[in-house]
């Protein structure tokens, strides 16, 4: 997966399509990324212990990688990302300005 956790991804389609958010989670065995801010659905708990309260919670849920896109810091757009060997390293590089991502 070109994603990694901690990355700045723009939505490109859905209900969260155009929303911006911090990758929180990677799940590359079903090619999957939790992105914090998006794709919110509401999870009841109820309660196990007694003392422990149940409610109705908002969880983000897991969106397909292919859904976004890697938002360049210095160029500040959506980007695909590629990859450039340097000093022996394989780093990730924007395709549009060719800035290092971290």
């Amino acid at each position: 997966m070109k994603i990694k956790k901690g990355d700045t991804v723009k939505i490109l389609s859905g209900n969260d399509k155009g929303k911006t958010g911090e990758v929180l989670d990677i799940i590359p065995k079903t090619n999957k990324i939790v992105v914090k801010g998006v794709n919110i659905r509401k999870k009841h708990i109820k309660p196990r212990k007694q003392g422990e309260e149940g409610g109705i919670i908002s969880v983000e849920c897991a969106i397909h990688s292919a859904k976004a896109n890697v938002v360049c810091p210095k160029c500040k757009a959506a980007t695909k990302v590629g990859y450039v060997e340097e000093k022996g390293e394989k780093v990730r590089v924007c395709k549009k300005c060719g800035a290092k991502l971290k």
